[in-house]
């Protein structure tokens, strides 16, 4: 699936974000230097891509203070690198309702040991919307012995598109953790949304993406 952080294309200008296909579509377009949503020149250097995230940070713009955590994080975009202020911004994120914040602070958290708080974020993010947080919650249920719990995660997550909660569902159902008719309904919902998701475009840029590996 492309609709991911890591096969996203984040436009600083307006804070907003599209898959690879759609913007590879809008290169392919002719407009390879202008932001599909606000029409503003691209070619921005470090220094005036901060700005732009900048006007978006203090707007209270929850993906915009995520991306900006991001860079402070890994010293970015001509940014000191600064763990602390990151973690702060990745807070105001979370706070915002960012699934990509909460997703952040998940890992963090479980890294650092602080594991009922990587519960709290990684459940806040799967709620939100993230799909590999649904399907981490399936296999932390999973370990912990609670299969009932993780197929109905896997469930939620195969039936929004999320290739790995489907591959899950469909070993439970080898096991007969899963009935017949549970995994068609949900093979059928899962079909369905790669359906919608799929595009020419996206198709063209996966196509590509292949060939630069």
């Amino acid at each position: 699936m492309l609709a991911k952080e890591d096969t996203e294309t984040y436009y600083s200008c307006c804070g907003k974000s599209i898959c690879r296909g759609c913007s590879y579509s809008n290169i392919m377009s002719g407009n390879k230097d202008k932001c599909p949503f606000c029409n503003s020149e691209g070619g921005k250097t470090d220094e005036e891509r901060v700005e732009q995230i900048m006007k978006r940070v203090e707007a209270d713009d929850a993906a915009s203070i995520c991306m900006l955590a991001s860079q402070y994080y890994r010293g970015q975009l001509g940014l000191q690198r600064d763990q602390t202020k990151a973690m702060e911004l990745y807070v105001r994120a979370a706070d915002l309702s960012s699934s990509s914040a909460h997703y952040f602070l998940a890992k963090h958290c479980h890294e650092g040991g602080a594991l009922k708080k990587a519960k709290f974020h990684l459940e806040a993010s799967a709620i939100a919307g993230n799909e590999i947080a649904r399907h981490n919650l399936g296999i932390k249920e999973d370990n912990s012995g609670n299969i009932e719990r993780a197929v109905k995660h896997w469930t939620i997550g195969a039936s929004a598109g999320g290739y790995k909660a489907m591959h899950h569902l469909r070993l439970c159902f080898e096991k007969g953790y899963v009935s017949r008719e549970s995994i068609d309904s949900t093979l059928a919902a899962y079909n369905s949304s790669c359906a919608e998701m799929r595009s020419e475009a996206r198709d063209s840029y996966i196509h590509m993406w292949i060939l630069t590996l």
